[in-house]
């Protein structure tokens, strides 16, 4: 659940909603930056931006049962990310996104090669999810790069046909 310039309480209340469907319809339910959201309707983690609350801090309120995903630019914050111990770390954007504010660098195909080529096997074993500005038509040169996966937000929102959307980026994948 991702709410940019949302009131708390009125995240809070749409957090319990979406908890309510995530669990009628077994669903993963992460929620966008607010540990203190995520912990009070119980959804299963959170995702934290750079400059977000720290994964120390987050582990402190959530515990650590709770999933801890953070976003990343650069080399050096996928490394720190892996050292915080995140369980998955969002690397992107892949291309310029309406979606956020304050767009760090795009990295492309390429950043996303020469980013996860100076990773070593241990530090591999944390899954990075490619985001940001990605299309159907982008998943083959981005899978290539070795990510373990990709997460796609704004292009299913802004889709007249979102179901058509869908089903073309599961049978791309």
């Amino acid at each position: 659940l991702r709410l940019k310039e949302f009131e708390e309480s009125e995240y809070e209340s749409m957090a319990e909603k979406v908890g309510y469907l995530c669990k009628k319809y077994s669903a993963t339910f992460i929620v966008n930056d607010n540990v203190f959201v995520a912990k009070s309707c119980d959804a299963h983690g959170v995702h934290l931006g750079l400059t977000d609350m720290s994964v120390s801090e987050a582990r402190k309120i959530l515990g650590f049962n709770k999933i801890i995903g953070g976003t990343a630019n650069t080399i050096n914050d996928v490394v720190n990310r892996i050292d915080e111990k995140c369980n998955y770390i969002g690397l992107g954007p892949f291309r310029f996104t309406n979606t956020k504010q304050n767009l760090s660098p795009v990295l492309g195909t390429e950043g996303y090669k020469k980013i996860i080529s100076n990773l070593n096997p241990q530090q591999l074993k944390t899954p990075i999810y490619a985001i940001g500005g990605i299309l159907a038509s982008d998943l083959e040169s981005i899978m290539q790069t070795n990510v373990y996966g990709i997460a796609v937000s704004g292009n299913i929102t802004n889709s007249e046909n979102k179901r058509e959307l869908l089903e073309k980026f599961n049978t791309q994948l």
